[in-house]
């Protein structure tokens, strides 16, 4: 296990640096970001050639992506456009999201499995339908518009919520949002889990606990369901660092001052350095995440082995 898990970690290396490459040449050819700094209005020679200088547009692309991964390793993630330094806009973004996270993934598997389980333990019949209907009209739904009507409904109309979310907001606060934020995926892990249940119900060693007279609940719980999670846990610990970045929509509807928030600032106003930073982390939170799912896999399933 320890030798897999240091070749995996080397293997990140390659990716993590043409990630960030191709992230940083993206970023840098969507515009010029010293017109967004000077408004609507363009910038005289001089003072373009100012700005240029100080904050490092004037060199090649090359010598700037060198720089700035030579200060991400000293943690230093570089400046805002507006003075302010990108790590402590992490500071304030971050956790808010995490938060949002962890919501919107706990939702994802209390609520999608359960649903999953069910569903696929009763193919064809009524409440497999109905599941099966409802969750393919959460997918055919925009998010912002489930965002949009949540909101006017339990915020607005009903007062059951607050329609904008503080950055300081505890995770009870943060239910709606996550399920918002989640509601895609959470039909997406339904519908997985659904089938993979119905398929390995079929099993011989699910046939074979069932002869044994095992008690139903032990054959569903630790036979059955385990070898039926390997593919949802892959879903799963890929939408993290998904929900994170994707989390634009949901953060601008409930004015939650996030990570999906502070990329959309940094879009909408060409500051490189905030894009590319905040990427970055999710870069790692990605790589990061699909490590510990394949090390779940060895979990799940005792036949995995790692060398």
């Amino acid at each position: 296990m320890g030798r897999y898990v240091a070749r995996r970690l080397l293997q990140m290396i390659p990716v993590f640096v043409g990630a960030t490459l191709l992230i940083f040449l993206m970023v840098n050819v969507m515009g010029d970001p010293v017109a967004g700094l000077c408004g609507e209005r363009q910038c005289d020679p001089a003072t373009a050639a100012q700005l240029k200088k100080e904050f490092g547009l004037d060199k090649p692309v090359w010598r700037q992506y060198l720089t700035y991964m030579g200060n991400v390793f000293t943690g230093d993630f570089g400046t805002a456009f507006n003075g302010q330094k990108v790590t402590e806009l992490m500071s304030t973004a971050f956790p808010v999201t995490i938060r949002l996270t962890i919501v919107a993934v706990l939702l994802e598997i209390v609520i999608g499995i359960t649903l999953g389980v069910l569903t696929g333990l009763r193919r064809g019949r009524p409440v497999d339908t109905g599941v099966l209907v409802a969750t393919l009209v959460v997918i055919s739904v925009p998010v912002f518009v489930t965002g949009l009507l949540l909101q006017l409904l339990l915020g607005v109309e009903w007062g059951w919520i607050k329609p904008s979310v503080p950055s300081e907001a505890t995770f009870d606060e943060l239910i709606v949002p996550g399920l918002v934020l989640a509601s895609v995926s959470l039909a997406y892990v339904t519908r997985l889990t659904r089938t993979s249940i119905a398929e390995n119900k079929r099993s011989d060693y699910v046939r074979t606990a069932i002869a044994k007279g095992l008690p139903r609940r032990r054959v569903i719980t630790r036979h059955l369901l385990r070898n039926s999670l390997i593919p949802v846990v892959t879903f799963i610990g890929t939408d993290i660092g998904a929900l994170m970045g994707g989390a634009i929509v949901t953060e601008r509807i409930f004015n939650i001052h996030g990570v999906g928030f502070q990329l959309y600032q940094g879009i909408l106003r060409h500051n490189t350095q905030t894009v590319v930073g905040f990427v970055t982390v999710l870069v790692l939170v990605f790589l990061v995440a699909n490590l510990l799912v394949d090390l779940l896999y060895a979990v799940l399933d005792p036949r995995i082995r790692y060398a």
